[in-house]
């Protein structure tokens, strides 16, 4: 039975349709992998095994399907809110925090059938590409435990690489579904901004949305990020009543597709081999009859268009600090140089700024838009890195912007990685992480599947494509074979 920990959902809901399978015996046969594997990764950091064998119970006593999903045992990010679970965010002080309802995804993931048992680990207020907090440890990368399995939805797709879940539902801001999906081998897409109401996926109770922030699905398989997009998408049904039809995808074959490929810039330091391997999926698909260009980009330059989502991204995430946390960035940021332009630095800068200053930011950032918008007239989509390096080594208990990470042999401030997640997602655009190939040192690596704000299925279809005709999930060589 090997064969089921590694199946997409799509197919375990199939088996269980086609009764080769039961819904109990499923979520047991996960259950087991997580019981006999798990202390290894830290992955699945709160179990809710008991009330999921009664829903799985339920579920097999029912003579038809009540969804997609029907049956499927699948896990979520710490940060989304389960009934009777604790969501802490990684702080310790959170660990009584249990919420009472869930959050609307999940509803809406449990409303066809999936069966929630278990939260996967972040890091401490989702803030870093690694997943360690004071409440649950450490989680380690099913490649290479000596690395990070990425942030912040790094439990969910070491969870997934492993093998110890069907499906994961994350968020991302930084990059925190795309850059672990990255690290892991797996898929994972950040919708549109706005496409999915993000209510219950807030540490204060919120019912706004974050700027920039967005929730949405890591799987082992692209299919299976479209068959939740669909289920997830969709406001607050108490602020509006309406299901939203998304454009279709502009190409359903490479035969034709227009791609545009920046597989490096000199605004940031990139792994060389992601760009080549970034390079070599271009000439490919230019075999395969796609359009395929290696110089276009939007009509901006790339650093001004970063810091700005450097800017827009601290004035975000300071709604969540604490006066003596803003008192602590202003002070650092009196005390760097004025011609200190690192990610550190700026963000340090913007976490409180003026009402009147990000309302100059957002008309900056709707100029840029319209330039991306224009861009995705003449392209279909954009192939670019996740971020700079294949997942790296733990750095535990060491502030972000303490932190140096080496690319290329030059060591680099590792909060200055933020380029490739945020020249995208800083613009509200969809974005698609697919596997990419192996770096030499066998680590995985992904490509970002960039498209036109709202052409969430046009960047879905791509990586369905490049799934089908390039490269599929591919376990950890140590996982491979299981319970």
């Amino acid at each position: 039975m090997a064969e089921l920990a590694f199946a997409s959902a799509k197919q375990l809901a199939r088996k269980i349709e086609r009764r080769e399978i039961g819904c109990l015996e499923l979520l047991d046969y996960f259950i087991k992998r997580i019981e006999q594997i798990d202390s290894e990764l830290n992955a699945v950091v709160v179990r809710d095994f008991d009330r999921a064998r009664s829903e799985a119970r339920a579920l097999d006593r029912k003579r038809s399907r009540i969804g997609p999903l029907h049956g499927v045992p699948m896990t979520v990010k710490e940060s989304f809110d389960v009934a009777g679970l604790p969501t802490t965010w990684g702080l310790p002080e959170a660990r009584e925090n249990i919420p009472t309802q869930d959050a609307l995804a999940v509803q809406r993931l449990k409303a066809a059938g999936a069966i929630i048992f278990g939260k996967t680990n972040v890091p401490k207020l989702l803030a870093d590409w690694q997943s360690y907090n004071r409440v649950y440890g450490v989680t380690k990368n099913p490649w290479d435990p000596a690395r990070s399995p990425g942030g912040s939805s790094g439990g969910a797709a070491a969870a997934l690489a492993a093998g110890l879940t069907g499906l994961e539902l994350g968020s991302d801001i930084g990059g925190s579904i795309r850059q672990p999906a990255h690290a892991c081998g797996v898929f994972g897409h950040k919708p549109s901004w706005g496409l999915c109401s993000p209510l219950g996926h807030s540490l204060k109770g919120a019912v706004a949305m974050t700027d920039i922030s967005v929730i949405g699905p890591l799987a082992r398989s692209a299919e299976d990020l479209s068959l939740v997009l669909d289920l997830i998408a969709g406001p607050d049904p108490v602020q509006a009543e309406f299901r939203p039809r998304l454009p279709p995808p502009r190409a359903r074959t490479f035969e034709g597709l227009r791609v545009a490929v920046w597989s490096h810039d000199q605004a940031t330091e990139t792994d060389a081999e992601i760009t080549e391997l970034i390079e070599t999926l271009g000439r490919f698909l230019r075999k395969q009859g796609a359009r395929v260009n290696f110089t276009a980009r939007p009509a901006f330059d790339p650093k001004t268009a970063y810091h700005l989502y450097l800017r827009l991204l601290a004035a975000a995430l300071g709604g969540r600090f604490s006066e003596e946390e803003l008192a602590a960035a202003r002070a650092r940021a009196e005390a760097r140089a004025a011609d200190d332009v690192s990610a550190d630095a700026i963000t340090d800068r913007s976490y409180d700024p003026s009402h009147r200053a990000w309302l100059a930011d957002h008309e900056t950032r709707i100029r840029f838009r319209r330039a991306w918008g224009a861009f995705f007239q003449e392209w279909d989509v954009l192939l670019c890195p996740v971020i700079g390096t294949p997942a790296f080594l733990h750095a535990l208990d060491t502030p972000t912007r303490e932190r140096r990470v080496v690319v290329n042999g030059k060591e680099i401030a590792y909060n200055d990685m933020l380029f490739w997640p945020g020249i995208t997602c800083g613009f509200h655009l969809p974005a698609t992480a697919a596997p990419l190939g192996l770096t030499r040192a066998g680590l995985p690596v992904g490509v970002q599947v960039v498209g036109p704000y709202y052409g969430d299925q046009t960047t879905l279809a791509v990586a369905r494509l490049l799934e089908r005709h390039w490269r599929r999930f591919e376990p950890p060589p140590v996982f491979r074979d299981g319970v």
